[in-house]
């Protein structure tokens, strides 16, 4: 797998750069931060990359600070988030401001983001929250809509709500303790889901 990529810079074109190291030119998919980073062609530029593999296609992702790749690649284990989302997630929010939002529960700041509305960032809260490791989860988290009864039953509607499959989550829940803190319970849930994709 490509780490970094350290190279001349040959070429740009919209969201591609194209970076040669050794004599091999690498195409590079970068998010604008990584856009305005990078100096003139011809220059020495240094990219983070994240290796993205498919059964069709493997593309480069590259970013200027380490930070960016790791909360790049947090991102991609969320339910329903592709590279496409992550990069626009980053090229809104540099990583300080999405852990400071993300620890506020503010959806106003995700919905900033093209694209994403105030279910899909009730969605990324929850979910980043848990893969970012972001302190007080449990307060952050959003609760409205979740209905009373047993902590599973909570946590099922939770994760519906959410977007998940029933087969998903009847297995995540299947395995949790059979009481508990819903919210506890929830972020266990996410955790187990995040680790599974």
């Amino acid at each position: 797998m490509i780490g970094s990529l350290r190279g001349r810079l040959l070429d740009r074109h919209g969201d591609e750069l194209l970076v040669e190291v050794g004599g091999i030119g690498y195409r590079v998919t970068v998010g604008e931060a990584a856009q305005r980073a990078v100096g003139p062609l011809g220059g020495e530029v240094l990219l983070y990359v994240h290796h993205y593999v498919r059964e069709d296609a493997e593309t480069l992702y590259g970013f200027g600070s380490p930070a960016e790749l790791r909360c790049f690649e947090a991102m991609l284990g969320a339910n329903r988030v592709g590279p496409a989302l992550a990069l626009s997630i980053l090229g809104v929010h540099d990583p300080a401001a999405l852990q400071a939002l993300l620890a506020a529960g503010d959806i106003d700041a995700l919905c900033l983001v093209p694209g994403v509305g105030a279910k899909t960032a009730q969605r990324l809260l929850v979910e980043l929250q848990a893969r970012l490791g972001v302190p007080e989860f449990a307060a952050a988290a959003p609760t409205a809509g979740i209905p009373a009864g047993g902590p599973h039953s909570d946590v099922r509607a939770a994760l519906g709500q959410l977007g998940y499959r029933d087969d998903e989550v009847n297995r995540v829940v299947s395995g949790l303790p059979a009481d508990g803190d819903p919210s506890e319970l929830l972020r266990d849930a996410l955790r187990q889901l995040a680790g599974t994709r």
